[in-house]
């Protein structure tokens, strides 16, 4: 396999598709805009940049790595030669299904479609496809030209071959496949998630403020980020999707999503992307009366 589409150009698609190419794979970016496109592949640009800078790649690397990416706004476009496809669009269900029907479509029918949803199960996505022993998720996390694992989830359907195939190409970026089983959250957010909110839910009620329960966590913990800080780098509706799908999914309370998560998303706050949420990323100062306008 060394023809890849990766589906949208944000935080995860362009670090999937800088992956990709940095290890010699022709990389299709698609996007349903220019303009996001842009931006994805300058992000790619600055962390090979980083990375130069660095002396971890040649300035020939980094050449290379931008020469193996190309850019699609049409999806049929993208993907219509596709060894396999990296789905890493919005963590909403509807719009993830309507991906996989039209992939579906337009993919050879040998083409392997994964998804790197978070919570999404993978057996709801590959049900909606001709190909359900094809379908398969691949996780990365974030940033993914560092981190190394990589959950591979097998769908109810999915083939054996389907998997081996997966697991070998995560090797060959160098990453970690690590075979997970197909329930809500999967390990990695089903572990993550209800820390975070638990994190959140302290804060809600008043026992600490945000520096404070991130400091504990760092220092006491030994995590390289606090819960709040995280959740701010992940996106804040982000993690109250998959706090929704597993509470959906579970029919237990204790995946519910804590109020001032709810207030917050509902407001804007989402993190680094929208520039402020537990802390202010605009002035690079604490916001914790951001929070508190929501638990007066």
């Amino acid at each position: 396999m060394k023809n890849i589409t990766v589906i949208g150009a944000g935080t995860m698609g362009n670090g999937i598709a800088h992956t990709f190419a940095q290890f010699g794979y022709q990389v299709s970016l698609v996007d349903i805009s220019q303009e996001s496109l842009e931006r994805g592949v300058a992000t790619i640009t600055k962390n090979l940049d980083r990375m130069l800078a660095k002396e971890k790649i040649s300035e020939a690397d980094k050449n290379n790595t931008l020469g193996n990416i190309s850019t699609f706004t049409d999806l049929k476009d993208g993907a219509k030669n596709a060894d396999l496809v990296v789905e890493a669009a919005s963590e909403n269900e509807k719009i993830k299904l309507d991906i996989f029907r039209t992939l579906d479509e337009v993919c050879p029918e040998n083409t392997i479609l994964s998804s790197n949803t978070s919570s999404i199960p993978i057996t709801k996505i590959a049900a909606v496809t001709q190909r359900p022993e094809k379908v398969i998720g691949m996780h990365f996390m974030n940033p993914v030209p560092i981190m190394k694992l990589v959950e591979i989830i097998r769908g109810y359907s999915t083939s054996d071959e389907t998997t081996d195939a997966v697991v070998e190409m995560s090797k060959n970026l160098k990453k970690v496949p690590t075979e997970v089983n197909d329930y809500p959250g999967f390990v990695a957010n089903r572990i993550l998630m209800p820390m975070i909110n638990e994190a959140i839910e302290t804060l809600y009620t008043g026992v600490a403020g945000v520096e404070e329960i991130d400091t504990v966590m760092k220092l006491g913990m030994a995590h390289p980020m606090g819960p709040l800080q995280l959740a701010d780098f992940i996106g804040l509706d982000v993690c109250l999707s998959i706090l929704e799908v597993m509470y959906d999914g579970f029919k237990n309370p204790k995946y519910a999503p804590c109020p001032l998560l709810v207030n917050m998303v509902r407001a804007g706050k989402m993190g680094v992307k929208s520039g402020e949420g537990f802390y202010d990323y605009s002035e690079s100062r604490k916001a914790e009366k951001v929070a508190a306008q929501f638990t007066s």
